[in-house]
């Protein structure tokens, strides 16, 4: 579209302001530089509400419907591991995303997810200065959402909530504990993620219109698969949330930073750099337009 001309005889009264940010668009664009949206005070609010309600639907659900494991002593005397339904969490998973999507992308882009705030950030969808006011009101909103799960199920009531650290995250015994599984199962986990993020929300040529459908289906198929070997975090707030409401931090803290920090990030910037690599930038025609990548 084409920013009316002064001149224009057609052209409204107070619509100088449109004029001139439409033709800066343009002109940057001209120029091939990218323009990055700013993000206001309504932006981060959406951000807070999201992610504690990811957090609270989250950790509510591995509360009510997960189990602790049994102890080694136990297996030894007959016992058995409890079945735990996690087609039930992830669907969990998949609804309140959808949800909240749907209902905040319009707002704030829909983050709720420090990794994907930092992979956003680096293929330049948002400010480093909004990206940082994203992850903190996100880790504040996880934590708020732990919280509330906390004092709603109370220890006394209801016991199994305590017994899962009222959803908090950890490397189970099927991996051995082993931190570098634990790594690889959160950043492969987390790559999947940003790469339906990216590809159904970031690129021009998606339709963007399935982005909630596709992008929580994928939360809830990673969480199906890797809720019984880590807990599924695939989010730095909401792995941070239930742990600091429980004081449970994995094994050790060195542990939860690579696992459930470190990996997911790594994890999300791959995904996001290839994707845009392999699939967006090499289709670019021109400043304004998007050809077929193959």
């Amino acid at each position: 579209m084409e920013a009316s001309r002064p001149d224009d005889p057609d052209e409204g009264v107070g619509t100088g302001a449109v004029q001139d940010e439409v033709a800066e668009t343009e002109a940057a664009a001209a120029v091939g530089v990218d323009v990055i949206p700013e993000r206001g005070p309504a932006a981060y609010v959406a951000e807070f509400i999201g992610t504690f309600a990811l957090v609270f639907f989250i950790t509510m659900a591995v509360s009510i419907f997960g189990r602790a494991p049994v102890s080694d002593q136990e297996l030894a005397q007959g016992a058995q591991q409890p079945f735990i339904d996690f087609s039930v969490i992830g669907l969990v998973h998949v609804f309140v995303l959808f949800m909240l999507i749907q209902t905040l992308a319009v707002v704030s882009g829909a983050h709720f997810n420090p990794a994907i705030t930092a992979a956003l950030a680096a293929i330049r969808q948002i400010r480093m200065i909004d990206a940082a006011i994203y992850v903190v009101v996100q880790l504040a909103g996880g934590v708020i959402g732990a919280l509330l799960t906390k004092l709603i199920l109370q220890k006394d009531n209801f016991p199994n909530a305590d017994a899962v650290n009222w959803g908090a995250v950890d490397v189970s015994k099927v991996l051995d504990g082993s931190t570098g599984l634990g790594m690889l199962v959160e950043g492969v986990g987390t790559f999947f993620l940003v790469w339906a993020v990216v590809g159904v929300a970031v690129n021009p040529q998606a339709f963007r219109e399935w982005a909630g459908l596709v992008i929580g289906g994928t939360l809830g198929l990673i969480v199906m698969v890797g809720a019984g070997l880590t807990g599924a975090g695939f989010n730095p707030a909401r792995a941070f949330g239930p742990a600091l409401a429980s004081g449970e931090w994995a094994d050790s803290a060195g542990q939860f930073l690579l696992v459930y920090i470190a990996a997911p990030v790594i994890g999300a910037l791959l995904a996001a750099f290839v994707y845009m690599q392999m699939f967006v930038l090499p289709g670019k025609k021109g400043p304004f337009g998007m050809g077929p990548v193959g």
